[in-house]
């Protein structure tokens, strides 16, 4: 397994790597498209930002690990049974690369929820409602059902702009600020965790 976590800017940098990897290999993206870092029309439009990815790389990958934040990755991770235990979306067109995907979130203390095929993995790209926000695997597959490609990037980019403001003025908002806003801004009225 490769797990990419890099600015989608830096994808086709790693494409002689990754054409070296053995077919069998499963690489996953947990890439994240934001136009203030990697540049506007880098993607291209009504283009899933995995989708590209792949085309980038020239070859299938794995959307899963994309949407939940550093802090909530590093200390949130629980037993499979425990109540609190957060859900993770993995998104793939291989189902051997979505089982070998599964059983990796699933190791790493997160519910891996199959989120579908990885044109659906715009459902779980920031600006929507499962994106930064820590759902259980009662409420992802509502978030996931609830994602409005129209309006994502708007809500993405209106989180980035909290945040920049934030930082701005020498505000080092912690990790529970942080998700409020996504829920806020992304998860809608409704959001139940």
């Amino acid at each position: 397994m490769l797990v990419l976590s890099v600015p989608l800017s830096d994808i086709s940098k790693l494409a002689p790597l990754v054409a070296s990897l053995p077919e069998r290999t499963t690489v996953v993206d947990t890439s994240n498209f934001y136009p203030q870092r990697d540049g506007e029309g880098f993607v291209p439009a009504d283009t899933v930002e995995s989708v590209w990815v792949g085309e980038q790389l020239g070859r299938p990958v794995v959307k899963a690990w994309n949407c939940i934040g550093s802090a909530s990755l590093a200390s949130n991770g629980r037993p499979s049974g425990d109540p609190e235990r957060l859900a993770l979306p993995v998104a793939a067109d291989r189902e051997e690369d979505k089982k070998v995907a599964m059983e990796l979130v699933e190791a790493t203390g997160f519910t891996a929820h199959d989120a579908g095929t990885l044109a659906e993995s715009w459902r779980q790209q920031p600006g929507t409602p499962c994106y930064g926000t820590d759902l259980s695997i009662g409420a992802l597959p509502a978030a996931l059902e609830r994602a409005d490609r129209e309006n994502a990037p708007i809500r993405r980019d209106l989180v980035v702009q909290v945040f920049a403001n934030w930082l701005g003025v020498g505000a080092n908002p912690d990790a529970e600020w942080s998700l409020g806003i996504a829920r806020s801004i992304c998860g809608g009225p409704d959001l139940r965790v």
